[in-house]
């Protein structure tokens, strides 16, 4: 079970031993065991390496000893680890041979650009012909006499001859089988640092693998089974079989799901802990009417869902859940329960959205639903101001208004509240874990108000204990009776006439379209359809014949408002867009999505598009136009023609691009991983998460000397733990 890292100690005296596959270290070799501040030495620290080299590396994130260790292979090459014979190899096959270089030349060729590099070599059993292509520079580094280690394939019909795929020099100058023989790790790399090099760069740093910082306690390291951290980098970087390959790297994503989960467990506990919530217990004064208007019954995971938000609004400890569920799945409704709720404890509640002019939905849709009920909303946000903004900030710290709809600017400074019980914050995904804890902070006053999110964006569970492991999560996986089905079908590019076809018609039949579109603007290397062209190419062209908008994220506010509202009363009848109008707009006339190059987007936001029509009672048709370059574009697209299960959709997106890419953005945070793919290392979230639990349990501020590792790790990850565990 154990892994060995096989680096020799080094003797006390004598020349330099070598190390790796058979590099030597130049100089003085590091002490039996390098001292624990080596793994931050910089890379310039390391024979042979320059600042022009270090430069490079730091592209990739590399910038000393540790950041290069941890640059983990993204794959393996398998080579066999036995060298053939020349006279053994047969046309056809791949193989190591070990041979001596006899003559070598750059050989001209009819092609332009391309450049062949010939070469005889030999072995005791004979001598064979080999080529590189576009490897010039060799004929001036290589020298008859040179002793090669060399990978390709064998070819040449009467003749022997190799096209080789990887190459070394044996001897003092090489580190033998490094890049020919076993399983060779393959980096990700950039051109200006490719992967060979960094192959040696690593085969450098072995030895000072011994400083890597133990994080992991032994008590965890036993339970599971895990080597520790030296070897687990040995077994990555120079594995002697697959199943060692896959122990390190299982090693390394429980260490870092370990640390992501004390974090997350520390802000849950802080939040919970520190201040106390009031408690709302409900009446039904408000809650029941509003129910018993509504011309439709809600459905048992929209009830479930409710009761869950209900006994954590009822309790002193504040709630921090997150409501997750389908586009039309009735998150508002349950979210307008719970704020029905906190009016009947006399709380007021604060509704939270991105943008205004969703504010600006949003209060109307809850002026609707609340206003025969006795609440009625106030908005807030910057577009209000002078005598009114006055107004309404009184009326919230005096307490008259219950329910305020706004954007951030609700929880700035300067708007203060009577008895702020309840903040919802819909579709803030974007909001990493440290903004969570803030946003917290700020939103009792002297207290704690418990906090509801709502996303619309289907979360796999992997992703939702990492990304939103602070929050407990409430799930609506239905939508409501009544809604109309949506249609997907992938346009091909001689099918565009067709399809342009049928969003006429619906628009001839009084119906309203979408056209969206990846980019703003045409750049020089911009191959995507943008919207300003696009909405000038269609009211010009195929749709000359109706009402053409247009709206992106670039436009003024007022101007973007603007042309929203226009669409959503009717007055355009065709609205071009970025995916600003991703999240929110709820126009039930809508019938028709077309999405431009739509292999460039993620399943899970193609389905939130997706979900912007179909809202009424007429059938939706969701039309993606694209010729997808990879096969991960083809999956996507054929995934959304088969499944309205967004759910299902998002386990696949999960699967395909990864977990930074999954919510449709890319932030930096500390729930970023390095290490770990959701997709295939469940099980070691799981046990990252009983590990983390324990070690809180019996050690609540990890002071013991077992866990100040593993504390430090967190410490340069959460930038509040500090004050998180000394609460």
């Amino acid at each position: 079970m154990a892994v060995s890292a096989t680096t020799p100690d080094p003797a006390p005296a004598g020349p330099p031993l070598g190390h790796g596959r058979g590099t030597p270290w130049p100089g003085a070799l590091p002490p039996r065991r390098p001292r624990p501040d080596w793994w931050l030495t910089p890379l310039t620290e390391l024979p042979g390496v320059g600042a022009t080299t270090a430069e490079r590396a730091a592209v990739l994130g590399i910038s000393n000893i540790g950041t290069l260790l941890e640059h983990l292979p993204a794959r393996y090459e398998a080579f066999d680890q036995d060298v053939r014979p020349v006279s053994s190899l047969s046309a056809g096959e791949e193989a190591t041979v070990r041979v001596v270089l006899d003559a070598i030349a750059v050989r001209p060729t009819r092609r332009r650009g391309l450049k062949i590099v010939s070469a005889r070599v030999h072995d005791g059993s004979g001598r064979m012909a080999v080529t590189w292509f576009n490897q010039a520079h060799l004929a001036r580094v290589l020298h008859p006499g040179d002793e090669l280690l060399l990978r390709g394939r064998v070819g040449g019909e009467g003749r022997r001859e190799l096209s080789v795929r990887s190459h070394e020099v044996v001897g003092a100058a090489g580190s033998v089988g490094l890049h020919t023989q076993g399983l060779v790790p393959v980096y990700p790399a950039t051109e200006r640092m490719p992967v060979r090099r960094i192959r040696e760069l690593v085969d450098l740093a072995r030895p000072l693998a011994r400083a890597a910082p133990e994080r992991l306690p032994a008590w965890v390291r036993w339970r599971l089974g895990l080597p520790g951290a030296a070897d687990a980098l040995v077994a990555v970087h120079f594995p002697r079989s697959r199943p060692e390959s896959r122990l390190g790297r299982r090693r390394m994503v429980v260490e870092e799901l370990m640390v992501l989960q004390l974090g997350l467990e520390a802000v849950r506990r802080h939040q919970t802990a520190t201040r106390a919530a009031p408690a709302l217990v409900a009446t039904g004064a408000h809650s029941e009417p509003l129910i018993a208007g509504l011309p439709f019954t809600l459905t048992p995971p929209q009830r479930h869902a409710a009761r869950e938000i209900g006994r954590d609004l009822s309790r002193t400890r504040p709630m921090r859940r997150l409501l997750q569920g389908e586009v039309g799945s009735g998150k508002t409704l349950v979210a307008l329960l719970a704020v029905c709720q906190a009016a009947e404890a006399g709380a007021q509640s604060a509704v939270l959205v991105p943008t205004e002019t969703l504010a600006e939905q949003h209060l109307r849709t809850l002026d609707g639903l609340l206003g025969p009920v006795g609440l009625h909303p106030v908005l807030l946000t910057g577009r209000v101001t002078g005598a009114e903004r006055e107004r309404r900030l009184m009326a919230l710290r005096t307490g008259t208004a219950t329910v305020a709809v706004g954007t951030q600017a609700l929880l700035s400074e300067g708007v203060d509240f009577h008895r702020l019980g309840l903040v919802v914050v819909d579709e803030q995904h974007r909001f990493g874990v440290e903004q969570r804890q803030a946003l917290s902070e700020r939103a009792g006053g002297g207290g704690a108000a418990h906090l509801l999110y709502m996303t619309a964006t289907p979360i796999p569970r992997t992703l939702a204990l990492t990304a939103y492991g602070d929050l407990t999560v409430s799930t609506i996986r239905t939508r409501p009776p009544g809604r109309a089905p949506v249609e997907t079908r992938w346009v091909r590019g001689e099918e565009r006439e067709d399809a342009y076809e049928q969003v006429r018609a619906a628009l001839r039949a009084g119906r309203q379209a979408y056209v969206i579109c990846p980019l703003v603007e045409e750049g020089a290397a911009a191959e995507a359809r943008a919207a300003t062209t696009e909405a000038r190419r269609l009211a010009e062209g195929p749709f000359a014949a109706f009402r053409v908008g247009l709206v992106h994220g670039a436009q003024p506010s007022e101007e973007k408002r603007r042309a929203m509202l226009d669409f959503a009363e009717g007055r355009t009848e065709l609205l071009v867009a970025t995916t600003v109008v991703e999240v929110g707009i709820d126009v039930a006339n809508a019938t028709v999505i077309l999405i431009e190059d739509a292999d460039r987007f993620g399943l899970a936001q193609l389905h939130q598009l997706r979900g912007r029509v179909g809202r009424g009672e007429d059938p939706g048709l969701c039309l993606l136009f694209g010729e997808p370059v990879t096969e991960d574009g083809a999956r996507r697209l054929e995934a959304l023609t088969q499944t309205t299960d967004g759910f299902r959709l998002a386990e696949l997106d999960l699967e395909i691009r990864g977990e930074g890419s999954v919510l449709g953005l890319r932030q930096a945070g500390p729930t970023d991983l390095r290490f770990a793919r959701l997709a295939r290392d469940r099980r070691e979230l799981a046990e990252a998460r009983w590990a983390a639990r324990r070690a809180l349990r019996i050690d609540p501020r990890l002071e013991g000397p077992e866990h100040r590792l593993l504390r430090d790790a967190v410490l340069d990850r959460f930038d509040s733990f500090p004050r998180l565990l000394d609460a």
